[in-house]
Parts: C-alpha cells; sequence; structure tokens
C-alpha cells in the first residue's frame, strides 16, 4: 500500500469520523442551518460549493485520462462534498498501474 492510499484513508476516516459526529449533532438540515445563520458561515459553504465545483471539473477533466469514471465520484460530491474528490483521488491511485506514480 502507497503512502498517498495510507494517506488518503486517514483523511477520509478522520473526516469521516468528524462528519459523524456534526451529524450526530445536529443533523443534517443543522448543519446547514449553522452556516445560513451568518456571514462568515455563509462565507464557509460557499467556499466549499466553489472548491466542490472545480473539483468536480476536474474530476471529469482527469478521467479521460486517467480511465476512472468521474460520474459516481460527481454524484458523490453533489451528496457529500469533499468526500467524492476523496474517493475519487483513491480510485484513481488504486487504477494507476503498479509501480507508476499518478501525478496529481
Amino acid at each position: 500500500m502507497s503512502f498517498r492510499l495510507i494517506a488518503l484513508a486517514a483523511v477520509i476516516l478522520a473526516f469521516g469520523v468528524l462528519s459523524v459526529e456534526a451529524l450526530l449533532d445536529v443533523g443534517f438540515i443543522g448543519i446547514f442551518e449553522l452556516h445560513l445563520a451568518s456571514w462568515a458561515g455563509m462565507q464557509v459553504i460557499t467556499d466549499l460549493v466553489i472548491v466542490c465545483g472545480l473539483a468536480m471539473i476536474w474530476m471529469v477533466s482527469d478521467s479521460r485520462t486517467s480511465g476512472v469514471p468521474a460520474w459516481p465520484f460527481v454524484i458523490l460530491t453533489l451528496v457529500s462534498g469533499s468526500f467524492g474528490p476523496l474517493f475519487y483521488l483513491v480510485a484513481r491511485e488504486l487504477k494507476a498501474p503498479a509501480g507508476r506514480a499518478v501525478s496529481a
């Protein structure tokens, strides 16, 4: 297992734990309510939308060369935010031929 896969797994695990804690604390709708309650929260959620939008554009473009279909990860991004690009990077890493590092 490569260092990249270990690092991605650690980030996904840590972010997953944080996400589950947030969902248990305030629920799915509560996450959005907290962000829409202030200008600072709106800035954070707008930033997330912009970054996820850019990531989806990159995934679609990159899928042509990596051979990893982008559509499942685009849908995952629309539903769960950063998990889509994170899992796309895992799939991309797993698809890379052995001994050949995937350039990011």
